[in-house]
C-alpha cells in the first residue's frame, strides 16, 4: 500500500523504514513504536526530498531530543561561517538543526542543509517571506505565504514552525489582557503586525487546510509555534499563552484527520515552580502531541549565562514530560552565536535532556551514568574521558593538571575517596603522607 505520511503508514498497520531505524535507535519494539505514531504521541520528521537523513522519533517513551538553530541574516549573511555551524551540530549529535535564515541567500544555504545533514531540519517560513518576495510585510498576501510553505516543503525540509493558533479569537485575549513583553516570538510578531496592518485573519489559520496538504504531500510534520509564549517570567501562565495553547489543540486534531504529524512548541520564560504544570497542560489540552520547548528560561536576569538557566528548566521540563528540546546558547538576547557559543548550549541542552531522560527512565539512560560512576570508582581515567558527554574538555581539564599520583587528581591527592576505599576495602593500609603508594 502507498501511503503519504509516517501517520497515514502507522494507521494503516504499515511499518516503514524510518520506523525502524528508530525503532533500533530507541530499543523500542517497532510494533509499539508504530502504534504510537498512529496516535500522534510520536512524530518522525523525515520529508521525502531528505535524503541524507537519519530519522530520528519525537514524543513518548523516547530519547528526549535537541535542536540547534543558526541560520544567515541581514547582518550576518555568511553561508560559509552558518555551515561551520552545521557541521558542529551534526559533529556534536544534534538530532535537529533549525534554519531560521532571514535574508540573502536562503535557498541556496536550505537546499545546502538539507543535503548534507543527517540530523532533521525545520524552517520558520514566515521568516523567508520578506525576503523570498522582496516585499514589505503588508504587502505580501495570504497564499504566497503559503506558497513558501510549500517552496521550503519541496525543498526537503523535515518539520515547519507555523504560528497557526494566533487567530483573531486569541488576539482578542491578548489584548484584554496586558503584558509587560507584548509578542516575543519572531514569527508570532510578524504574524500578529500583517494582521493588524491588512484586518484580516492570520492566513495560516484561514488557510489551514491547504497547509496541511502541503504538509500530507511531503511528509512535513508540523510544528504548531507558540507565538504568545512568554518572554519574561512576568507573562508566564497567562490568559493568552493558555487560549493559544487550547487553539492549538484544536489544531491538532485537525491536522491528525488528515494523517499529518504534529508536535506543539512551548515556553519561553517560566518560573521554575510552574514548569511542571505546564507540561501537564500541554499534554493534557493538546492530546499527548510531542511537545517541542525553548528552555525554559528560569530567571530574566542572566544574560550571558542563559544556557545555564535553559537547562535548569530544560532538565525540568524534560524530566515532565517535554520531548524535544531548543538549545539556548550563553549569547542568547545578546547576539548570534559564535561556534564556542554553540557549543556550550549543545553541552548544556544534552545535560538536561539526558537528566530528564533519567527521572523518566528511558531504555539506557541510567546504564550511562553506571558506567561512569563504574569507571570513577575503578580510577580508570581513559573510561572516564570516553563515557564523558565533552570528552576533549574532560581530557584538557585532566591534563593542564596532572596530580603527583596518577590515580588521584589535584583536587584531593593521596586523600582521594576512591583511592583509599578501593585500598580499605581490599584489606590494604593507606598511606597519605608516605610517598610510596
Amino acid at each position: 500500500m502507498k501511503y503519504n505520511t509516517q501517520m497515514e503508514a502507522a494507521k494503516a498497520g504499515i511499518v516503514t523504514k524510518e520506523m525502524e531505524i528508530v525503532s533500533e535507535k530507541e530499543k523500542m519494539d517497532v510494533n509499539k513504536l508504530r502504534d504510537l505514531v498512529a496516535k500522534g504521541l510520536v512524530v518522525i520528521p523525515a520529508n521525502k526530498n531528505h535524503k541524507s537523513i537519519s530519522p530520528e522519533g519525537i514524543g513518548s517513551g523516547l530519547r528526549t531530543k535537541i535542536n540547534v538553530n543558526l541560520g544567515i541574516s541581514k547582518d550576518c549573511p555568511s553561508i560559509d561561517k552558518e555551515i561551520e555551524k552545521v557541521k558542529m551540530a551534526i559533529d556534536m549529535k544534534a538530532e535537529g538543526i533549525m534554519d531560521l535564515s532571514s535574508f540573502g541567500k536562503t535557498e541556496e544555504f536550505r537546499k545546502k542543509i538539507v543535503e548534507i545533514s543527517p540530523a532533521m531540519i525545520g524552517t520558520v517560513p514566515m521568516y523567508d517571506a520578506v525576503g523570498f518576495y522582496d516585499k514589505e510585510l503588508k504587502d505580501i498576501k495570504a497564499e504566497e505565504f503559503l506558497d513558501v510553505v510549500r517552496k521550503h516543503a519541496k525543498d526537503g525540509v523535515d518539520f515547519v514552525t507555523i504560528h497557526a493558533g494566533l487567530n483573531r479569537e486569541t488576539v482578542n485575549t491578548f489584548k484584554r489582557n496586558e503584558r509587560l513583553n507584548h509578542i516575543v516570538s519572531r514569527g508570532g510578531s510578524l504574524t500578529y503586525a500583517w494582521m493588524e496592518l491588512n484586518n484580516m485573519e492570520n492566513p495560516f489559520y484561514e488557510y489551514y487546510d491547504e497547509l496541511l496538504e502541503i504538509c500530507r504531500e511531503y511528509d512535513v510534520t508540523l510544528s504548531l509555534g507558540d507565538a504568545l509564549r512568554p518572554g519574561s517570567i512576568n507573562d508566564s501562565t497567562d490568559a493568552s499563552q493558555i487560549k493559544e495553547l487550547i487553539t492549538l489543540g484544536e489544531l491538532t486534531k485537525r491536522a491528525w484527520k488528515r494523517d499529518v504529524q504534529v508536535m506543539i512548541e512551548g515556553p519561553g520564560h517560566m518560573a521554575i515552580n510552574e514548569i511542571e504544570a505546564n507540561m501537564v497542560l500541554e499534554k493534557r489540552l493538546c492530546h499527548g502531541a510531542p511537545f517541542y520547548v525553548l528552555g525554559p528560561i528560569v530567571t530574566d536576569v542572566a544574560p550571558g549565562y542563559d544556557h545555564i538557566t535553559s537547562a535548569i528548566g530544560g532538565a525540568i521540563a524534560a524530566s515532565s514530560g517535554a520531548d524535544f528540546l531548543c538549545y539556548v546558547t550563553p549569547a542568547e538576547h545578546l547576539r548570534l552565536p559564535t561556534l564556542e557559543d554553540m557549543k556550550e548550549g549543545i553541552i548544556a541542552s544534552k545535560i538536561a535532556a539526558h537528566a530528564g531522560d533519567i527521572a523518566k527512565n528511558i531504555p539506557g539512560a541510567r546504564k550511562w551514568d553506571f558506567d561512569m560512576s563504574e569507571a570513577r570508582q575503578n580510577l580508570d581515567w581513559e573510561k572516564m574521558f570516553q563515557l564523558s558527554m565533552d570528552p576533549e574538555k574532560a581530557r584538557k581539564y585532566r591534563e593542564e593538571s596532572m596530580p603527583h599520583n596518577e590515580d588521584s587528581c589535584t583536587m584531593c591527592g593521596k586523600m582521594c575517596s576512591m583511592r583509599n576505599m578501593n585500598k580499605v576495602m581490599a584489606g590494604k593500609d593507606i598511606n597519605i603522607l608516605r610517598d610510596d603508594d
